[in-house]
């Protein structure tokens, strides 16, 4: 069982740039001479970074922008992953970053990197996609009904309380509740595979997320750029993912010209959880150290 005390998920300091596009939220940390832009996925801001020690540790700074409708950033900054591409060049324009050594997309993160690639080739040398959601219809139409009741501006913060409430006061219950979206294994076996550490990083994780306007966003149809982006591409999914099925890693993988496919054994969405994430790991590291 986790602790609300083993919970705790420390957000980290970020700032906000006010850009032509509008206002950015955004975290820069590290001093590597080369730069990972990663946009994080659903119901996560710039403050809260997950799956960053990759390329911490690999020695690159790590700029992470909330994107629209998640912290402070307003839906009204760029809204969609296109007009979003365009402000985040802006942003690097203005915080001096003429190359990025990747862009990373994150889950529902996905389709804005790869359109950062599309539309900024001369920035973004090469991109990772971890848990991506593609191009596909997503989610289904189900998830998309409740999504808007559960999830909208107006009631997101009600949800988000009870689900902290109940991941606090039952941890293990609430986080079976959780995986079982996330998972398209038993949420019982998920849960029972997750070391007492990783279990904390989760529900921590868990009670500190928000939806503000994005997640409602990030469900709404987007362009195909994938055919456009040239730049070699490590595309990592799970065959365990519910949240993004395979079959968006296998369609991004088939329509850029660069990209290779990574099949992790991961129980969940949650790819850095899994049994075999250090050969994850060591494949983004070989994979940037070619760039």
């Amino acid at each position: 069982m986790v602790s609300t005390s083993d919970a705790a998920f420390a957000e980290r300091t970020t700032n906000v740039a006010r850009l032509p596009a509008g206002q950015v939220e955004y975290r820069l940390e590290g001093k590597g001479p080369r730069t990972i832009l990663v946009f994080h996925g659903g119901h996560t801001r710039a403050g809260l970074a997950q799956g960053e020690e990759v390329f911490a540790d690999a020695g690159f700074a790590v700029l992470a922008p909330s994107r629209p409708g998640y912290g402070r950033t307003p839906m009204t900054t760029g809204t969609t992953p296109a007009g979003f591409a365009d402000a985040t060049s802006q942003l690097c324009r203005t915080l001096g970053i003429e190359r990025l050594a990747a862009a990373v997309g994150i889950s529902a993160g996905g389709r804005t990197a790869l359109t950062m690639a599309a539309r900024h080739p001369h920035l973004v040398e090469r991109v990772i996609l971890q848990s991506a959601v593609g191009f596909l219809p997503w989610p289904d139409r189900l998830t998309r009904l409740g999504g808007r009741v559960v999830f909208n501006a107006r009631v997101e913060a009600g949800t988000w309380a009870i689900l902290r409430s109940l991941v606090r006061l039952a941890p293990s219950l609430g986080l079976r509740l959780l995986l079982r979206d996330l998972s398209a294994l038993p949420a019982r076996q998920v849960l029972a595979g997750l070391s007492t550490a990783e279990r904390a990083t989760l529900a921590g994780l868990f009670t500190v997320m928000r939806s503000g306007g994005g997640f409602v966003a990030d469900m709404l149809p987007v362009p195909d750029c994938a055919a456009q982006v040239s730049q070699p591409t490590l595309v990592i999914a799970t065959r365990n993912d519910r949240s993004v099925p395979f079959a968006h890693a296998e369609s991004l993988a088939a329509a850029m010209p660069n990209a290779e496919l990574v099949d992790t054994r991961a129980d969940s969405h949650m790819i850095w959880f899994g049994p075999d994430y250090p050969r994850i790991a060591a494949k983004i590291r070989d994979f940037l150290a070619a760039g």
